[in-house]
């Protein structure tokens, strides 16, 4: 079995300090729900839609372990509104693999985005958000991903390290079943400091100020080899000014 390098849970009252000095922070679950104001149930409520995503079409590798939705939203001073369906691109700058495409998913369900938890975790992400970096509104853009082993190996990040061409990005990990894999490893976009660790447990959350580190996950494989695992994440990102493609 390898190793695996535990999270480095960042102190409570240490968020906004790691966020600004190191570019990066890694929550526990309670601390999602704290930060939210609400409670753990709160937000294990929002595990809705996993079993239900639809195969990314757009795989540059040909693979067929990813399945995602996608929607977006703005988040300012009249809470979370949902945006109108639209594509989701990157530059060539930031995605090598898929970047210069419009990717059209099918959105988040409503039975999900409709609920009140879904809004204050967006509300009280851009509430942090904007005591690092002074902004508002904040164009989010919300990802739900199933990466599989059906192919025998499944890559949550198939461009390698990069950016996201935002301002923050959240990364929840929702569930991990029969795999092995799936290290998380973050390294400072300017010089050489990197570190490494799995998050297990389910709603943990990594927040990243894009524009300072750059973020990868290493491939899954089953635990089983007759067996097909999967990890569950939701991505958050949120970027000033509008959204990507759009300025």
């Amino acid at each position: 079995m390898a190793m695996t390098f535990p999270p480095p849970y960042t102190a409570e009252d240490g968020v906004l300090a790691a966020l600004r000095d190191d570019g990066y922070a890694v929550l526990s679950p309670a601390m999602v729900a704290a930060m939210a104001g609400m409670v753990p149930a709160d937000i294990a409520g929002l595990q809705i839609g996993w079993d239900d995503l639809p195969l990314d079409g757009y795989l540059r590798d040909g693979g067929s372990y990813r399945r995602r939705r996608h929607s977006c939203f703005t988040v300012g001073g009249e809470g979370a509104q949902l945006a109108p369906h639209r594509a989701h691109w990157q530059s060539l700058d930031y995605n090598a693999l898929h970047g210069g495409m419009e990717r059209m998913y099918q959105p988040l369900s409503p039975t999900l985005t409709g609920l009140p938890a879904w809004s204050r975790l967006l509300e009280s992400l851009g509430a942090l958000f904007s005591q690092v970096r002074a902004a508002r509104p904040w164009y989010v853009e919300a990802h739900q991903f199933r990466i599989d082993t059906s192919d025998g190996i499944g890559r949550p990040t198939p461009e390698g390290a990069h950016r996201d061409g935002v301002d923050f990005v959240a990364v929840f990990v929702v569930e991990r079943h029969g795999i092995k894999g799936g290290e998380t490893r973050v390294f400072d976009a300017a010089g050489p400091d990197g570190h490494r660790f799995t998050l297990e447990d389910p709603w943990s959350l990594l927040l990243l100020d894009d524009t300072r580190v750059i973020h990868e996950s290493t491939p899954i494989q089953p635990l089983a080899a007759d067996a097909i695992g999967h990890r569950d994440t939701l991505v958050l990102t949120y970027r000033s000014g509008a959204f990507q493609g759009e300025d």
